[in-house]
């Protein structure tokens, strides 16, 4: 059976950390690749992972592709600290790894949680990744928010699915907003042309008559129009950011 190396980014994540790396102890290596947590995360990391390497955080791509070369072994299974393998995804994982595999990666379905309900629309019903992967054909696209892995070979499908742990209260998912509004406005600066009322009001409203209609996220009650609300306030959000940057040009 071929090696493989689990690699956890993490930030103060003391509350997640010991159930993420638990849910990878099937892995030969085990790598918390940390942005200088002040809590207790490396202190509880420690026992549990092969190594800890440390690293400022500049941008999710970035803090990965530096931590993948480092594996010892050529597969990787990647995930964040608020994610859990399930006992039947690490076996179809640990299966796949007995043979010779031609695919350069997989994308696993993730089984959405918001402050602990299971999330059943909402658009999340769709949400993929790519977290297992051959480290010498794959690296993380160029991107300041959801960088996904590239390749040039096939990427395959695995039946189960990752337990993803969203977010465990409003304040958490907000702030996230906030962060990733800021990055994704660095993204999007050079393919926006002027902003306008399209941008500040179409869009977010838009962006709610995706999740909450037509992507049913009616039926997934209060949960489904929260989220599809703040969904609609993080685009709104993020054109207001680009604005403050090219105001701060001139």
């Amino acid at each position: 059976m071929q090696k493989i190396t689990a690699i956890i980014p993490t930030k103060n994540e003391e509350h997640n950390i010991v159930g993420a790396i638990q849910s990878v102890a099937f892995a030969d290596e085990i790598i918390i690749v940390d942005s200088f947590s002040s809590d207790k995360t490396i202190n509880l990391a420690k026992p549990l992972a092969t190594k800890i390497i440390q690293k400022s955080y500049k941008n999710s791509a970035s803090q990965k592709n530096w931590a993948i070369p480092q594996a010892k072994y050529d597969w990787i299974l990647l995930i964040d600290a608020d994610e859990r393998i399930t006992p039947d995804l690490a076996k179809e994982i640990q299966q796949i790894l007995r043979y010779n595999i031609p695919e350069s990666g997989f994308w696993i379905y993730r089984q959405n949680h918001f402050m602990g309900k299971k999330v059943h629309f909402s658009g999340w019903q769709y949400d993929k990744v790519i977290r297992l992967f051959n480290k010498n054909e794959c690296r993380y696209e160029s991107k300041n928010v959801h960088a996904e892995i590239t390749t040039k070979g096939k990427i395959g499908f695995l039946q189960n699915k990752i337990h993803h742990n969203t977010f465990s209260n409003i304040k958490d998912y907000l702030l996230k907003i906030e962060r990733y509004a800021q990055w994704q406005s660095k993204d999007y600066d050079p393919i926006t042309g002027i902003l306008t009322p399209y941008h500040f009001i179409i869009k977010p409203i838009m962006r709610f008559t995706k999740h909450y209609f037509i992507q049913l996220g009616i039926l997934d009650g209060l949960t489904g129009l929260t989220i599809s609300i703040i969904q609609s306030y993080a685009v709104f959000l993020r054109y207001i950011k680009l604005w403050e940057i090219r105001k701060s040009k001139k």
